[in-house]
Formats: structure tokens, sequence, C-alpha cells
């Protein structure tokens, strides 16, 4: 078990969520943090909340935008100038736009998504990484999705962004393991944040994930912060899940019919009209 004491931790997407919440959680473990974020204001809040929390704490707000290379530079630039390492990399910053794909407005709901949830960690990765390498340590967690494993109708190009991030993790770990350097991805499944909020409001059959499935944010940025301490190549919140995965990969076309009768034909009846 790695004791976090003193660690510097860089976390995007912080201002809200799972980032706000492994934030927390990591403060309480005596990370020193580096808050990254675009929403400036909700991280100067953050910052002060832990400092008055939980007094001593550092936590600094660092302005980040991870789909531009030069906010990603100076946002690395800063955080080492101010904490003088990075020790542990938490790539969380994420959009989700889901509905279907004929509709999906092609640059917020496919490029602006992509950009942010795959080739904005791969940016930061790719910045931080070099020093971690000349301190032969480091830790990179990745906060994806269940979605990377079991995709559903509406979330294709939000899946497709997580599997993504879930394959380059596992390529980037194989990489790095040499220098002494720890990859991790978690996979949560729904999250309380309101991510999908305006998706699930369209839905016609009020079709949702079951309340006692789905996990606080609270409860996600623990899982974070427990993945931070414990490294390990993939580690899926909550465990109960992991019998739809099953399910999903052995019998993929009972999962096909059900989702097609249960959820697709509900939603979009008017697919199964003659012209």
């Amino acid at each position: 078990m790695t004791d976090l004491k003193g660690q510097v931790a860089l976390i995007t997407g912080a201002s809200s969520g799972i980032g706000r919440a492994a934030a927390r959680a990591l403060a309480q473990r005596g990370c020193r943090l580096l808050l990254g974020g675009r929403r400036e204001a909700l991280l100067d809040d953050l910052a002060g909340e832990i400092r008055r929390d939980l007094p001593g704490t550092e936590a600094i707000p660092i302005p980040l935008d991870v789909t531009r290379v030069e906010s990603v530079e100076a946002a690395v630039r800063r955080s080492l100038e101010a904490m003088g390492s990075i020790d542990l990399l938490v790539n969380n910053a994420g959009v989700g736009v889901m509905d279907w794909l004929d509709v999906l407005e092609p640059q917020a709901g496919i490029a602006q998504l992509i950009a942010v949830n795959l080739t904005g960690a791969i940016y930061v990765s790719r910045l931080v990484l070099p020093h971690m390498i000349l301190a032969r340590r480091g830790h990179i967690v990745f906060v994806a999705s269940l979605a990377a494993l079991v995709s559903t109708p509406t979330y294709s190009v939000y899946a497709a962004s997580k599997a993504g991030m879930l394959a380059f993790a596992d390529a980037l770990r194989r990489e790095v393991r040499v220098w002494g350097i720890d990859v991790s991805t978690l996979l949560p499944g729904a999250v309380g944040t309101g991510f999908a909020a305006d998706s699930v409001a369209r839905r016609r059959s009020r079709v949702t994930t079951p309340r006692r499935w789905v996990l606080s944010a609270a409860q996600a940025g623990e899982a974070v912060a427990r993945l931070a301490e414990r490294p390990r190549r993939v580690w899926i919140v909550p465990g109960r899940m992991r019998p739809m995965i099953w399910l999903a990969r052995t019998f993929p076309w009972l999962v096909d019919w059900a989702v097609d009768v249960g959820f697709v034909r509900r939603e979009r009846p008017e697919a199964g009209r003659r012209r």
C-alpha cells in the first residue's frame, strides 16, 4: 500500500463531480494538490474549502484546458514551479454528450467529446511523463467508465472515447513500468453527478440505471484515492457490475435482444413503421 502523505497530485477536471470528490479524498490522505480545470472560480472555491477543512493542506488551482497543448504545457510548468514534482496524475477531465449518433452534433457531440475525454488525457500524460521518468517513479490514474467494456445506445461516442482511454492506458502501462511508474484505470458504473441528466430527461421510456446501482460522486472520488494507494491495472466499481460485463461478453446476442426490445424500440417506435 502506497503512503500518499506528501505526494503531489495533479487532478484534471477537478472543479466538479468525481474530480472534486477525488481531490477531497486525496487531501484527507495528506496529498499536496494541484487542481486543474477550466472553471477557475470553482477551483478557487474548492481550494479554499480544502484549506479550511484540512488546515495545512496545500491546494493550488491550476487553469487547464486539456484540449489545448499550450494550456497543458503551461499547467505542467506552473505545477512543477509550485510543487517541484508531480507524483500522481489523475486524468479525470471529461464531458458527456449522449444521444443517437444520427442526431449528434458533429463538433460538440463528437469531435469535442473525443478531444476532452481521450486526446486531452493523452496530452496531459505525454507532458507529465518525462518528469516521472526523470524521478523514476509516479502513478497515472485514468478515470474511464464501465462504458469502455459495455457500450449502450446513445453512448456510442462516449463509449468509444472511454474504450480508447482504456486501450491507451494498457499500452502506456507496459511502456513505463521499466521506469517504476504505475498506470491504473478506474471503470466506474453510473455516477450521480448529473453527467447524463439531459439525455435521460429526453427518454420517452424513462429507462435509467436503478438507483441502488448508482455511485455518489463521493464514492467514486474515494475509489480514485484507494486506487492511488493500491495501484492495479483496472478496477471496476461497484464490483456488482462484473456479472453484467460477463453477460455482455458471453452472450452478446442476448444483450443485443434485451436492449433492442427493452430500450431502443421503446425510444424510437418510428423505426418500425413502414414508409
